[in-house]
């Protein structure tokens, strides 16, 4: 009789086996579950000892402060520049570095009718119009924080619009979506706000909507609170006019605690450099273009300090000059 010998996974498989599966669920698109938490510890020990989180908003920053992570993702940049100062939400100056950021250039949009008459959001205040907006359902995404900042540096909230007349629609998805830029086209809502500019701005524009610049005065306070500006083109999206001056959304970057160990940051730089070949990125085919994903650009500004650990892996491997 033919004897089948078992079948034998050690345990590096064993592990490889679980993150190449997931790996596959979250390229999957009927697959819901994307954010990933991985832990990992000694084989048999009570403690896990590293957390890697791959998240895309704030609460990647708290999990880092207080230890339920590691290292982390948070976009965009812009919150963790706020963090670093101590501004917005932060009452105290956060002690985060950055390994690297995942390069991706996008603006924060307040796209609004032409009927509206408005210009910036200057003009929203002063004319305390009954603006009826469409927001990301998504209760924990950046794009709230982001707004209720840009909003502060007004002196003015969300709840104000609505207590002028105005009106506040929280939905799932993307600005696309037939319940939000399809609602501004049915005349249910005359606003949309949102990032992912690329994703809707041409679809707003063939609407007839226009984007609110944010003024000049209050640019300068939100870059002093860690906020970089950002222009929307018409170069970029045909059909803008003028430059409209708003509040940088890019980037996606890799970060840590200032105390975090230098060997683990060191490590994980040189894992992801192993496997450059392996992730897919927007913007071309090939490896990571790591030589650009370790120092500050349009597409991707690293808001932090690098990691004295990241630092040195780049710089040995010819990275950073």
């Amino acid at each position: 009789m033919l004897t089948i010998p078992p079948i034998r996974i050690p345990a590096i498989m064993r592990s490889r086996l679980m993150l190449e599966t997931v790996s596959e669920l979250v390229a999957a698109s009927q697959w819901l579950d994307k954010q990933v938490m991985i832990l990992m510890r000694p084989q048999g020990d009570s403690q896990w000892r590293t957390r890697f989180y791959a998240s895309d908003g704030p609460d990647s920053i708290d999990m880092v402060m207080n230890g339920e992570a590691d290292i982390a993702i948070c976009n965009p940049g812009g919150v963790l520049g706020m963090a670093l100062r101590g501004r917005g939400p932060y009452k105290k100056p956060l002690p985060l570095r950055s390994l690297m950021v995942i390069p991706q250039f996008d603006q924060l949009g307040f796209a609004v009718t032409a009927k509206t008459g408005l210009k910036t959001l200057g003009d929203l205040k002063r004319t305390r119009y009954p603006l009826r907006i469409s927001l990301r359902g998504q209760p924990d995404h950046s794009i709230h924080l982001v707004c209720n900042h840009v909003l502060s540096a007004y002196g003015m909230t969300l709840d104000d619009i609505v207590s002028w007349g105005g009106k506040l629609v929280y939905t799932e998805g993307m600005p696309s979506g037939p319940d939000r830029l399809g609602a501004v086209e049915r005349g249910e809502l005359d606003s949309v706000w949102d990032e992912a500019l690329p994703r809707w701005t041409p679809q707003s524009l063939k609407l007839g909507m226009r984007y609110l610049s944010v003024d000049e005065p209050q640019l300068k306070s939100l870059e002093a609170d860690g906020l970089m500006r950002a222009a929307i083109t018409d170069a970029e999206y045909p059909g803008i006019g003028p430059d409209v001056w708003t509040i940088d959304f890019s980037g996606w970057p890799v970060f840590c605690l200032e105390s975090a160990s230098d060997e683990m940051v060191y490590n994980f730089c040189a894992a992801l450099d192993n496997r450059k070949s392996l992730v897919p990125w927007e913007g071309g085919d090939g490896p990571l273009p790591l030589e650009r994903l370790c120092k500050d650009s349009k597409d991707g500004p690293l808001y932090l300090p690098l990691h004295p650990g990241a630092e040195r892996y780049w710089r040995e491997r010819g990275y950073l000059s």
